[in-house]
């Protein structure tokens, strides 16, 4: 896959999946533009010293202006890969209005937002747009305890594929992948006991979301994308 000169936003590059995202676009010749919530992050960030990378600091992507003054430092975009989002997981009689619009905001307005501001960057090749979903937004059952969070990323998912139909005749290609638990060491620590070397690994979902955003994707779009390793 060759990013030679192409400029990719990637949202949660900071985070674990992102760095791992950010690394191989890196690999490819990249440039990624990445926003970092604050300046601790910005100062730790592993990739900081790249010169293929532009963080932008305090910027929240639930804003229309945050989001407006990220892709303002993009040039002529190539991908936006959208990661960024948050996970809560309670019982119905626990989770009330303010829990589930902070899963909404995190992982549907935040993306929303930046699929937007993206499709009004790409120059006349087309481009390409990624999103992160998840397990159970495409099985709800599985997602007991945890209803906030599916219907925020159910609704990132069908936003995925509606996009891809409204934005197809300007080459423009809209995907997005679904995981199930992602192995990090967070995850590890919260689930002692589950079988890890099941779980997909960042580098193995990168792999999948680097080529949905690439040159060499000719013609996949509207798909949502299972990254289930072996669970």
């Amino acid at each position: 896959m060759d990013f030679a000169n192409r400029h990719v936003v990637v949202t949660g590059g900071a985070g674990v999946l992102g760095t791992a995202v950010v690394s191989m676009l890196l690999e490819q010749g990249a440039h990624c533009t990445i926003p970092v919530f604050d300046d601790a992050e910005a100062l730790t960030y592993s990739h900081r010293h790249h010169a293929g990378i532009t963080m932008i600091p305090g910027c929240d992507l639930s804003t229309e202006a945050g989001v407006e003054r990220l892709y303002a430092a993009t040039g002529e975009l190539w991908a936006s890969i959208h990661i960024a989002g948050g996970f809560a997981m309670d019982s119905l009689e626990q989770t009330d209005k303010a829990a589930l619009m902070r899963m909404i905001e995190v992982n549907l307005v935040s993306a929303y937002l930046c699929c937007r501001a993206a499709a009004r960057a790409f120059g006349p090749q087309g481009g390409r747009i990624v999103n992160v979903a998840a397990r159970p937004a495409l099985e709800p059952r599985r997602g007991a305890g945890m209803t906030a969070y599916v219907a925020s990323k159910a609704a990132l998912s069908a936003v995925t594929q509606s996009l891809a139909e409204e934005l197809a005749p300007r080459n423009i290609l809209v995907n997005a992948v679904a995981p199930s638990i992602i192995d990090t060491p967070a995850n590890r620590a919260a689930m002692p006991t589950a079988l890890h070397d099941n779980w997909p690994k960042p580098a193995e979902i990168a792999a999948t979301l680097v080529f949905l955003a690439s040159a060499q994707n000719l013609s996949t779009s509207g798909a949502i994308v299972p990254v289930y390793g072996r669970s």
